[in-house]
């Protein structure tokens, strides 16, 4: 069943810091300080006029009940009735932001057989999700479908991972992305390929780039076994660099990133051992 969309109330606009709702816009605080005030006002002036004190008194009273009214009464008052209609402006925008579709990025195993992936398409487009890019990559016991998903802002990553569930893929991951997500993957590989043949011992930082991950110093790379990075390390080894291991925490690098970082070392290393043509 398809969650429905909580209707934001005006006491969630709150600041969690300070406690504090946005300010309203002066035209509407204006209207409905007038609101408020307009019936106070001619009660205190019909009760005043008709009491028997000199003008002079009959203005201070007014004045100074006035004045009270309004920073007692009025403002306080129409700050609690009118909340909803004071920040109607800002509930609409916030309600906007709730449902504007948010990218992801996901990662499932699925079984290699007929209508895997129909199942699990079926699946997410239930919570309205769209499927932007998907890589497929061969593994022992299945396969390891990667995705780019549009889903609706108000979704949540537990209800993308039981989704993903539903449409029979397990050990399921899903990670905020960007539009940079979108980029295609051999294009990258290939600018970064043009950017190492003109400079091979710019390999390190490309394939970082590349995979997105950091380079692990030497010392630190030595102290983890690989046994226990869950697919997170990759060691690429280097003829003259020694091995270089990347990092990158809570997103286990695919085969398809492995080839491509392993043939960008083996370009590297192709044109530093080539010689260097004479001048003329």
């Amino acid at each position: 069943m398809k969650p429905t969309a909580r209707t934001p109330a005006a006491a969630d606009l709150s600041c969690e810091v300070c406690g504090q709702m946005p300010e309203p816009t002066k035209t509407r605080l204006t209207v409905a300080n007038v609101a408020v005030m307009l019936p106070i006002e001619l009660l205190v002036h019909a009760l005043v006029v008709e009491t028997h004190l000199p003008y002079v008194a009959k203005v201070l009273v007014l004045t100074l009940t006035a004045t009270v009214l309004v920073i007692w009464v009025a403002e306080p008052s129409a700050a609690r009735v009118l909340r909803g209609w004071l920040h109607a402006p800002a509930l609409r925008h916030r309600k906007q932001l709730g449902t504007a579709p948010a990218l992801w990025r996901a990662r499932t195993v699925l079984r290699d057989q007929p209508g895997s992936l129909q199942k699990i398409t079926q699946a997410l487009a239930r919570l309205d999700t769209n499927i932007l890019s998907i890589h497929v990559h061969p593994m022992p016991g299945g396969v390891l479908d990667e995705f780019v998903l549009s889903a609706p802002g108000n979704l949540s990553e537990r209800e993308l991972l039981e989704a993903l569930h539903d449409g029979g893929g397990s050990r399921s991951r899903v990670w905020p992305t960007t539009a940079l997500a979108m980029a295609d993957g051999q294009t990258k590989a290939l600018s970064l390929a043009a950017r190492i043949a003109d400079a091979p011992d710019e390999l390190p930082l490309a394939v970082a780039e590349l995979l997105r991950a950091r380079i692990v110093p030497p010392a630190e790379a030595a102290g983890t076994p690989e046994t226990d990075d869950a697919g997170t390390q990759l060691k690429i080894p280097t003829a003259w660099h020694g091995p270089i291991t990347f990092a990158r925490p809570g997103e286990p690098f695919t085969p398809a990133e492995s080839a491509r970082a392993h043939r960008l070392a083996e370009l590297a290393e192709i044109l530093s051992h080539r010689p260097v043509a004479a001048g003329p």
